[in-house]
């Protein structure tokens, strides 16, 4: 199976150093090295009839297809539909159908590829989660279930629950991402709001085997919060989701918040937990994630003859805090040789966020990490960030690269105070954009400190 490829548009541009043209290298070895097809060929195999599955931790469970009436395939997310092909490759012919649903469709044979709208739910992601379901609900205890579980599927699988409809779900999503909470946080309330998240796939394809391959996104890797966790046990309940709403001062429609009170008053069941019968079949392998790429980010980086750490996995907050923190440790590197000696590149993952104001302009969390790392840098070095995803906010970029001199420091704060990096970073050539790039690990991080002089 071939490794993916992606390109920066207009790189000749962006790589304007060895530093820059390094870090860009960085860069996409660690979004191909997440895609579907890479991580399908690392990570599972078929000797026969027996399919085998590693997971990012190193455990390995099998399958013996045989022993199934069919094999079906469900799931959703920004990855879902490479997933789907690459599992096609491997398992050709023993796939007897299924669907996924993704913004970033493919030609595949045996599976549906249904579309959806990310970040933002829509009708035709409605529509194609409900698709999902009606398969979900004509599954047999024989069959076999193999769930793509990758991020963005909070977004591409909406199913309203109850009376919820559509609009509910926009305005409530719109509403959590400007409101700077963590994704944890989000999908509770996005579990509490939807007939298949919060394991209610799980339910519904129950009493079948379950095996659910999960492409992170998410900090910690927990397969409950990814893409809202349909195929896991939800610990959260309708009151820790309006606990939610209230701590952050989320404004929510009516029906939603009465939707939520009704269920914390026992109208409508919880989401099952791990004491489920549901689940008794079921478990879902973290096959990808941040480190994957990172791994390969720092072997490339390695090559390039430069030192290399990874910070952190985790890195979390919001994105300009987090980008002052990376200054400094460029700053401690370049003046102090510590904790590793120039020339350096520091690698991190994780998911900022970014608080929106009352008076907000274009960007996301990648944008803003630049260029408050440019702003903030003391030492010759440059900052490159994107969601893997190839989106970052609701903009056509995945990110930005720059350095202390890409822009100018009076222009860069003042966007950073209305949170319009956009712009800025654009004026100065500066944004990556990358398209869909079939996958989805969340943020990439790359800050190249050069040699001491």
């Amino acid at each position: 199976m071939n490794a993916h490829r992606i390109s920066i548009e207009n790189r000749s541009a962006l790589a304007s150093s060895d530093a820059a043209d390094v870090a860009l290298d960085c860069l996409t070895a660690g979004i191909e090295a997440a895609h579907p097809r890479t991580v399908v060929s690392d990570t599972l195999s078929l000797d026969e009839a027996v399919l085998a599955v590693r997971s990012v931790d190193g455990a390995t469970a099998t399958y013996e297809l045989d022993t199934y009436e069919r094999v079906l395939v469900l799931g959703g997310g920004n990855a879902a539909g490479h997933f789907a092909a690459a599992l096609e490759a491997l398992l050709g012919e023993r796939i007897d159908g299924g669907a996924v649903v993704t913004d970033d469709p493919v030609e595949t044979e045996h599976v549906e590829v249904l579309p959806g709208d990310h970040p933002v739910p829509s009708k035709r992601g409605v529509e194609s989660a409900a698709r999902v379901l009606d398969l979900a609900d004509c599954v047999g205890s024989d069959d076999l279930v193999i769930g793509c579980i990758t991020g963005g599927g909070s977004a591409l699988l909406p199913a309203p629950a109850g009376e919820l409809s559509l609009a509910d779900l926009r305005t409530t999503t719109d509403a959590l991402l400007a409101s700077g909470a963590p994704i944890e946080e989000i999908n509770a309330v996005r579990k509490h709001l939807s007939a298949i998240k919060g394991g209610r796939l799980a339910r519904a394809v129950a009493p079948a085997t379950v095996v659910g391959l999960a492409i992170s996104d998410v900090v910690g890797d927990d397969p409950a919060v990814i893409a809202s966790g349909p195929l896991s046990p939800d610990s959260t309940t309708f009151r820790d989701t309006l606990d939610v709403l209230d701590r952050r001062d989320v404004d929510v429609p009516d029906p939603v918040r009465e939707h939520l009170r009704a269920g914390a008053g026992g109208d409508f069941p919880e989401t099952p937990t791990a004491d489920d019968t549901s689940f008794d079949r079921a478990a879902v392998h973290v096959v990808a994630s941040a480190h994957t790429a990172l791994d390969t980010a720092r072997e490339v980086a390695t090559e390039h003859d430069y030192e290399t750490m990874v910070l952190s996995a985790r890195v979390r907050g919001e994105a300009r805090e987090a980008a002052k923190t990376h200054a400094a440790v460029a700053e401690e590197i370049a003046t102090m040789g510590d904790p590793i000696e120039t020339p350096a590149i520091v690698l991190s993952g994780g998911e900022t966020t970014v608080t929106l104001g009352d008076d907000y302009g274009q960007g996301g969390p990648n944008q803003e990490f630049v260029l408050s790392g440019a702003v903030e840098l003391g030492v010759p070095a440059v900052v490159a960030a994107v969601d893997t995803d190839g989106i970052d906010g609701a903009t056509d970029a995945a990110g930005a690269i720059a350095d202390a001199d890409t822009v100018d420091d009076t222009a860069a704060r003042d966007a950073l105070s209305r949170n319009d990096a956009y712009p800025v970073l654009e004026n100065a050539t500066a944004l990556l954009r990358t398209g869909a790039t079939g996958t989805n690990v969340n943020d990439l991080r790359v800050l190249v400190v050069e040699e001491r002089q």
